[in-house]
């Protein structure tokens, strides 16, 4: 485990970079994580004497690819790190290498595009969505949350936990998307939620279904609106304090198959995609539903229906 403690010279190469992300469009949520990237890999390099980014070399990045390779996942015990995190780490060095090379520093190694390919296999096996059926009875569950707590406490969590389905099941959101979203992205008029620089940076529109609408409608002009809160956002709390919410309603239904699924938002997201297939819908449609800027991402949801069947 690192210090967490880099020199001045780093601190402030850190700021600039930031900055850097921000001009170029990327999303907030990729900034941080190309930020948090950045910092572990300087505390890195502070660990192999390098105290300055001008005495960076190739063997540096190569020692470094390799070590992240073969590092354990820190909350994880006993596993290594996934093949999409490491790809997250690689972008994040390579937009630095980009941006040392935009201000001059011409003698830094130059972005590698480095990537491990990912076992669709594994991909498909680590999905197991929940049944149309299972998500009804989820949802007809949510009253019987935090039944100790004061009322005002429990409405609060029993609205944000309908605007989840809503949102990340009946709009196939992603996390991060469905966190930002704010009044303005609503659109009753025009029956859509506009989400802003989604993955790849993307700008997509969703059309809400008659349910969606009327959760929305209700969510927003029944209880958000009458909250006095500093900011426009529609959810209240953090994606992980989301996440924890809908463990405790899983855990209320008494059907052990639903129990015994691992829950999260972005595995409602799978399920409304599989359930769009399962209802016909082709898979150019769908991937333009869910933002996938490739097909081949959306066919995996073609081998877990097969799976299923």
């Amino acid at each position: 485990m690192f210090t967490k403690m880099i020199n001045e010279n780093y601190t402030t190469l850190k700021e600039e970079y930031t900055l850097w992300l921000g001009t170029l469009g990327f999303s907030k949520n990729m900034v941080h994580t190309c930020t948090y990237g950045i910092q572990y890999f300087f505390e890195w390099l502070h660990t192999q004497g390098v105290s300055h980014i001008n005495r960076l070399t190739q063997k540096h990045i190569e020692l470094y690819f390799d070590y992240l390779q073969n590092r354990p996942h820190k909350r994880k015990k006993g596993r290594l790190l996934s093949a999409s995190t490491l790809n997250g780490y690689f972008f994040g060095i390579d937009r630095l290498l980009e941006f040392l090379h935009q201000t001059g520093m011409n003698e830094v190694p130059t972005p590698t595009g480095q990537r491990i390919a990912v076992d669709k296999q594994e991909m498909i096996n680590k999905i197991n969505p929940f049944t149309q059926a299972e998500i009804k009875e989820l949802q007809a569950n949510i009253t019987n949350t935090y039944g100790n707590l004061p009322f005002a406490s429990r409405e609060r969590i029993h609205e944000q936990l309908k605007l989840v389905f809503a949102l990340y099941y009946g709009c196939g959101l992603r996390r991060s998307e469905g966190h930002r979203l704010t009044f303005d992205d609503i659109d009753f008029d025009r029956k859509t939620v506009f989400v802003k620089q989604g993955k790849n940076y993307k700008d997509r529109i969703i059309p809400m279904s008659e349910g969606v609408y009327k959760a929305l409608e209700h969510y927003i002009y029944n209880f958000r609106s009458l909250q006095k809160l500093p900011h426009k956002r529609l959810f209240i709390s953090a994606g992980s304090t989301l996440n924890r919410q809908l463990q405790n309603l899983q855990q209320t239904c008494s059907n052990e198959v639903i129990k015994s699924k691992k829950m999260h938002l972005h595995v409602l997201r799978h399920s409304m995609a599989t359930h769009l297939l399962q209802n016909g819908m082709s898979i150019e449609q769908i991937a333009r539903f869910l933002g996938h800027s490739s097909l081949e991402t959306t066919q995996i949801y073609t081998h877990i229906v097969g799976n299923q069947e």
